[in-house]
């Protein structure tokens, strides 16, 4: 399913893999990962990943989307020696400009103190192994938090669209999220990182009419 919305179309490929369009044809995809892609599509202008995790970081992925001129922009901890593409190093924390597009990086993280631990009590995503991206694009501010729980410094952020994960475990649950959004008062939520996995099921329908009710639109792209 795609979304269009203040001139960007947004598809979901599944579980964490976005496609973005904007109006004036430009093609960004975020955290490609093969196992969910169809095909090879090569159109990718940018491609972004936020960390290594294997549904996140997949070489085979990048290679399937990008365009034979295709800018890689990839968070500085992520090892890509074997990707066939020179890479653009994203920062823990900090503004950059990747091909023209302005990105601000924000750390990304389970609170060792919360529920999304292992059985020995460690974070799934510790400290500095995971960015988010808040990407201006045509005008448009659009949230990626990744793989993290709602963190104090995600309420800071201005964002036009909020693409949050909502399927609790790994990351934050849909109620996080919720309150995630609450915060930063978005046009439109899109959630993704939910179902494809049975520790990541949750209840997305429920998701929207919570935040609906408070006069946010959602979509379940």
């Amino acid at each position: 399913m795609t979304v269009t919305d203040e001139g960007i179309t947004f598809e979901r490929l599944g579980h964490a893999s976005k496609r973005l369009e904007t109006d004036d044809g430009r093609v960004i995809y975020v955290d490609p990962w093969s196992d969910v892609l169809e095909g090879e599509p090569g159109d990718g202008d940018v491609v972004f990943i936020t960390h290594d995790d294997f549904d996140h970081y997949d070489p085979d992925g990048i290679e399937a989307v990008a365009g034979p001129d295709a800018t890689v922009a990839v968070y500085e901890a992520v090892d890509t020696d074997e990707l066939a593409f020179d890479v653009v190093d994203l920062p823990l924390e900090g503004e950059t400009t990747v091909d023209g597009i302005d990105v601000q990086t924000v750390p990304a993280y389970n609170d060792p103190e919360g529920d999304h631990v292992d059985d020995d009590g460690n974070p799934f995503h510790a400290e500095g192994e995971v960015i988010g991206l808040v990407l201006e694009l045509s005008g448009t501010t659009v949230f990626f938090p990744s793989d993290s729980d709602a963190l104090e410094h995600h309420e800071t952020i201005t964002a036009d669209v909020l693409v949050p994960p909502i399927g609790g475990h790994f990351t934050m649950d849909r109620h996080e999220a919720a309150d995630l959004a609450r915060h930063i008062e978005p046009e439109l939520v899109l959630p993704e990182h939910y179902d494809t996995f049975e520790p990541i099921e949750t209840d997305a329908e429920a998701f929207a009419k919570e935040l609906e009710a408070d006069g946010i639109r959602v979509e379940l792209f």
